[in-house]
């Protein structure tokens, strides 16, 4: 029997349109969450090169392209987080959380925004866990006292974020975040699960300039190019763009955290408690050089899965997020199930 709309859908064109749209506005979402395939169909889709109406599939071509669209709309909907405001003693903390599963502390490196860890956050909530990322004082909704702090202090504001009060969790510090995480697992070790520290630092010396420069970023009076230039000199291997973090500096949190660290001996939070530990380290790192991540693996051995990314700096994050995410899947199906 002849059926029309199984050799044409009649709609097809206003249908295509439509995901076309969902997938464009999701495709940030999917080469985040790692689904290079499905960009590379929607590339090669036999659209005209002319808007605003692709012309109508035949039914069985269409099939794969909704499918496609399904999952760009599944991929752009884990993209969105919830956002909630913890308190804890006179503190708020703004809390983005992301999937569901085993929990995935996430802190921001020194005066950085939770959403350094956007795309990463979407890989693991992919994967099966929630990633969750807290504010740092003085960002978004998170307030509370900025003097008088010690690194516990800051362990205790991140893991109110965590929606378990009792569950254990795997904490990822990316820089200045990766000494709240190992704080985090020394002081409570039947909370933490594992600790993944993205350019860990504390002890080998930064390099010639690296100092002035990491001042440099959080200077607002520095004309444009010059600021530019810091965050190039301080977190950016060379040959990467550091227009990708022009913005999201923020002076007094990175002044408040600074002497929170100041006020916490490297010794108290230097083993990471007894919890397993991935290290990642950028090869050319000048402020957390890779002897600090040498180290850690020289001195607690078996503990420590060392990964040494050559092309990476400081920043890390936006210039390997690939290979960040792929170590970072790999030691949570180790540690976290």
């Amino acid at each position: 029997m002849h059926v029309p709309f199984a050799q044409e859908l009649p709609f097809s064109r206003v249908l295509a349109f439509l995901c076309m749209l969902a997938l464009l506005r999701a495709r940030s979402c999917l080469r985040a969450l790692g689904f290079s395939r499905a960009l590379a169909f929607s590339r090669a889709l036999p659209f005209p090169r002319a808007l605003p109406f692709p012309r109508a599939l035949p039914f069985p071509r269409a099939l794969p392209f909704f499918a496609a669209c399904l999952a760009a709309s599944l991929a752009a909907g884990a993209g969105h987080a919830e956002i909630r405001t913890v308190t804890r003693g006179d503190a708020a903390i703004e809390c983005r959380v992301d999937g569901r599963g085993p929990a995935v502390l996430m802190i921001a490196s020194l005066g950085r925004p939770a959403e350094d860890f956007d795309a990463l956050a979407a890989r693991v909530a992919g994967a099966g866990y929630t990633a969750v990322r807290p504010q740092p004082r003085g960002v978004g909704a998170s307030r509370g006292p900025m003097q008088g702090l010690t690194l516990h202090d800051l362990a205790l504001d991140a893991l109110a974020c965590v929606p378990d009060p009792t569950g254990r969790v795997v904490a990822i510090g990316h820089a200045f975040g990766q000494r709240v995480a190992r704080t985090l697992a020394t002081e409570w070790p039947e909370r933490v699960a594992g600790v993944v520290m993205l350019a860990a630092g504390g002890k080998a010396a930064m390099k010639p300039g690296a100092r002035e420069a990491l001042t440099a970023v959080f200077d607002p009076t520095l004309p444009a190019d010059r600021h530019l230039h810091a965050v190039e000199v301080a977190f950016f291997a060379p040959g990467n763009d550091p227009a990708v973090w022009r913005n999201g500096w923020f002076a007094p949190v990175a002044q408040m955290q600074s002497a929170a660290t100041r006020a916490s001996p490297v010794e108290r939070w230097w083993s990471a408690g007894r919890a397993p530990m991935l290290v990642v380290q950028g090869v050319q790192d000048a402020v957390a050089p890779p002897e600090n991540g040498r180290a850690l693996a020289a001195e607690f051995g078996a503990r420590v899965i060392l990964h040494e990314i050559d092309g990476a700096g400081h920043a890390m994050l936006p210039e390997r997020p690939e290979e960040i995410a792929a170590r970072v899947l790999e030691f949570l199906a180790r540690v976290a199930r």
